[in-house]
């Protein structure tokens, strides 16, 4: 089909892991399959604890069950798709669910940048001005910030994905990667993207490195308060609260900051791929882990939670 001198295209095909043998694609089928049932029942636990335990309703926790409700959507939206691309060989999407799945991509991936922020600033405020900390981190303030990290993917999706699809493609469909990510698929477009990868960047700046600045800029503000505590004491209990924090932050932001500000001729399509593997599949594997792993309360809430379900005498 033509319309002036585009061809007009209906369906994508995604590359994915196609460059492998059979076998490969299989263990990698059973491997991710494995992680992302794992993540559903890691994140679900994440939301059943901290909602059902009255010692963990504080705002930290409040938190963390916002993200682990982003780290299951940002799930549902990649790894199913990747499944059939690697058992079924099912690599074709459609138009519209290309456009769908990346809008959903960046609204979950800008949300996730701000949230991971609030619960820095979260932190922030406990440690560096505990007096206030009711009075700041309110029910209602609590609320609007979530709310505020929820709506900031909305903006950055809508205007994102729409320019991406308004242009023109002129025959080559095949996406050199595992979904449907803005730079393979803009890099099918038959006209001057120049404008749009301006405004990319710009995003890119807004919603990945300045959230990013903020939390450093916290963390700076955190950890120099611990260093002036007079008691050990103090100082392992006030850094074990944003230990979980810190290290879900660093595995987050090193990869997306690798993916996104790297010179694009310094990053082939294959490392590319690895990279986007570990944001979109091991971080949200790895956030229940290290939420429930390293953190107390919540170990001791799921033991309550159990105890409450099955009875002493079941155990």
């Amino acid at each position: 089909m033509m319309w002036g001198n585009w061809t007009i295209v209906s369906e994508f095909v995604l590359v994915s892991f196609s460059t492998l043998s059979s076998e490969v694609q299989a263990l990698l089928f059973l491997l991710f399959l494995t992680v992302y049932l794992v993540t559903l029942m890691g994140n679900i636990l994440i939301i059943l604890v901290t909602t059902a335990d009255s010692a963990l309703q504080n705002p930290m926790y409040f938190f963390l069950r916002n993200l682990s409700f982003l780290e299951i959507g940002f799930n549902l939206v990649i790894v199913p798709k990747m499944l059939g691309t690697l058992i079924i060989q099912d690599t074709t999407i459609s138009f519209l669910g290309c456009a769908s799945q990346m809008y959903f991509f960046f609204f979950f991936g800008a949300a996730e940048c701000c949230l991971l922020a609030t619960m820095a600033y979260d932190r922030y405020v406990a440690i560096c001005d505990p007096l206030r900390y009711p009075i700041i981190m309110s029910r209602k303030a609590c609320a609007q910030l979530a709310a505020a990290s929820w709506f900031s993917g909305f903006p950055v999706a809508t205007v994102q994905t729409t320019w991406i699809f308004s242009f023109p493609f002129c025959g080559p469909n095949r996406v050199n990667h595992f979904f449907c990510d803005s730079p393979p698929v803009i890099a099918l477009v038959c006209a001057d993207t120049s404008l749009f990868e301006l405004e990319a960047l710009t995003a890119t700046v807004l919603f990945i490195l300045f959230p990013f600045l903020l939390i450093l800029g916290s963390y700076v503000r955190i950890l120099s308060t611990i260093f002036r505590m007079p008691s050990a004491e103090g100082k392992r209990k006030a850094f074990s609260t944003c230990s979980s924090h810190l290290l879900v932050v660093s595995l987050f932001y090193s990869t997306a900051i690798l993916t996104y500000f790297r010179p694009r001729s310094s990053t082939s399509p294959e490392s590319k791929k690895l990279l986007s593997l570990s944001y979109t599949v091991v971080t949200p594997l790895l956030n229940p882990i290290i939420y429930s792993l390293r953190n107390s309360e919540v170990k001791s809430a799921l033991r309550r939670v159990i105890l409450r379900t099955l009875g002493p005498q079941k155990l």
